[in-house]
């Protein structure tokens, strides 16, 4: 897990003839705004070559500080540091614990699901639209070709809304999308007898916290653990890309009724952006409406695994953050 403190963009443009090529990198330290300058010019100046070379890369890398991306590290203000553990500030404003061993596991609703298989929803649409159009229309062996295109247009037009509709009802017939999501998480512990996690409910659903001990976020336990608890494929991403495991932990802007944070305009997050007026007195609002929220309530404990000091301690740190255990709205 890598956050630094200093960040800076690097540019670097070339010329040939009728050809010109430009390409941008960020260069990270912790040490200061020089060392982060000279690590985005050793960036460009490599990234330059190879794209003279006939390598096909980006030309720039996203201003974004944090989406699953891969290479860069997570972009924003460091709030607080206990140990290996770092609370950061997101780009909309909340504030986020970042972990690089102790595994949290976010299980959203089940809309991921949705997306993984919408070809195979969106085929079985199709050939659904198909059936329909020749038992209403002329099923002569000329007019078979029209139907199976106007078919396949139907199921990628009503394909998506159809499998949304039908996984919903089914999740309700099921009981619930929470209850859906404890069965699994309780059969995923039955099955590994030396886990222990704490499970939180959140506004979109689930949150896992293992406590019985400390992981590599690109160990293959943790792929296993994702996987049949149906963790949001983004955030699983973000673990695997970014070797961290990650928390929101403070409500999300909107869902009291806020604006979000309107970062500076900068390729390159600086300490100093930290003490715009406008930030301030945005966080000053913002942390008084939260007193009146949660990110996260404890819900249970499952699986007699013994406790990790080392993932205790980022547990006292999670709910220090909110009142996980009061009936606080969530956001």
């Amino acid at each position: 897990m890598i956050i630094p403190k200093y960040w800076a963009e690097a540019r670097l443009q070339h010329r040939e003839r009728k050809r010109q090529v430009t390409v941008r990198r960020f260069g990270w330290s912790d040490i200061g705004e020089v060392e982060a300058q000279a690590h985005g010019d050793a960036r460009v100046r490599e990234a330059l070559e190879r794209v003279l070379a006939g390598e096909t890369l980006p030309r720039r890398e996203r201003r974004v500080a944090y989406n699953g991306a891969e290479g860069v590290p997570i972009r924003e203000e460091i709030v607080d540091r206990a140990g290996d553990t770092v609370i950061t500030r997101n780009g909309y404003g909340a504030l986020c614990l970042n972990t690089p061993n102790v595994l949290f596991a976010d299980i959203d609703n089940a809309v991921h699901v949705l997306r993984s298989h919408l070809p195979l929803w969106r085929t079985l649409a199709g050939l659904i639209i198909v059936t329909m159009i020749l038992l209403v229309a002329d099923p002569s062996p000329a007019k078979y070709m029209v139907a199976i295109l106007a078919g396949i247009a139907g199921g990628f037009l009503f394909g998506g809304a159809l499998a949304g509709l039908a996984q919903r009802l089914y999740i309700q017939l099921t009981g619930g999308f929470e209850r859906s999501a404890r069965r699994r998480i309780a059969t995923f512990v039955a099955r590994h007898p030396d886990w222990r996690v704490r499970i939180y409910r959140t506004p979109a659903g689930l949150r896992l916290l293992a406590l019985h001990r400390l992981f590599d976020p690109r160990e293959a336990d943790v792929k296993t653990c994702f996987d049949a608890l149906g963790v949001d494929p983004m955030y699983a991403r973000m673990c695997f890309n970014q070797n961290c495991f990650r928390a929101r932990i403070s409500p999300k802007p909107w869902r009291m009724g806020m604006p979000r944070l309107h970062p500076p305009y900068s390729a390159a997050w600086r300490p100093e952006h930290a003490d715009l007026p406008a930030r301030r007195q945005w966080i000053e609002a913002y942390e008084r409406e939260a007193r009146a929220y949660a990110s996260c309530r404890y819900v249970e404990t499952l699986g007699s695994g013994a406790l990790d000091s080392a993932a205790e301690a980022v547990l006292q740190l999670h709910d220090t953050f909110f009142s996980a255990e009061q009936d606080l709205k969530l956001a």
